[in-house]
């Protein structure tokens, strides 16, 4: 009987130990993706007369794709991505995560967190309710319109 009962648990416990060593399996979004959406955004800002940076980003944060128009500024390059990194790593509108830090003193030191950029302009893009990468832009006069061109570069979109 204690030999019945050490083989099940042994078993029991090398099926566990196989269930969690699988693989995972997780979408991202794709170069294709990343650079229809960067161009989505960029004519979004274009028909506005921004002169914008764009910076799609994957799942894990690593640039996927920038375009930057011909008149935009320097610092508009990693403000976009720093955006990017902003939705994605809070899985929230960047403009969101500003308000939560201006609002709640628990989160004002979200500022302090290498990588980050509190303004409006950057938003996670999803497949279903899973962030398989974001966007960020930065140029236009306002995080705010930012945040527009991004919007409708996701709602032109068919991920």
């Amino acid at each position: 009987m204690k030999k019945l009962i050490i083989s099940t648990a042994l078993m029991a416990g090398l099926v566990s130990a196989a269930a969690q060593a699988a693989p995972l399996s997780q979408k991202n979004i794709s170069l294709t993706q990343a650079n229809s959406l960067a161009q989505e955004a960029i004519s979004a800002c274009s028909a506005k007369n921004y002169q914008v940076t764009v910076t799609v980003v994957d799942r894990a944060g690593v640039v996927k794709a920038v375009q930057r128009t011909d008149n935009a500024g320097p610092h508009t390059v990693k403000a976009s991505e720093m955006k990017a990194f902003t939705a994605l790593t809070m899985k929230k509108a960047s403009g969101k995560v500003m308000e939560a830090a201006q609002s709640n003193a628990g989160a004002q030191n979200l500022k302090d967190i290498p990588g980050l950029l509190l303004l409006a302009g950057g938003l996670p893009v999803k497949d279903g309710d899973e962030v398989i990468g974001a966007i960020g832009i930065g140029g236009a006069p306002g995080g705010n319109l930012d945040e527009a061109c991004a919007q409708a570069a996701l709602d032109n979109m068919k991920l």
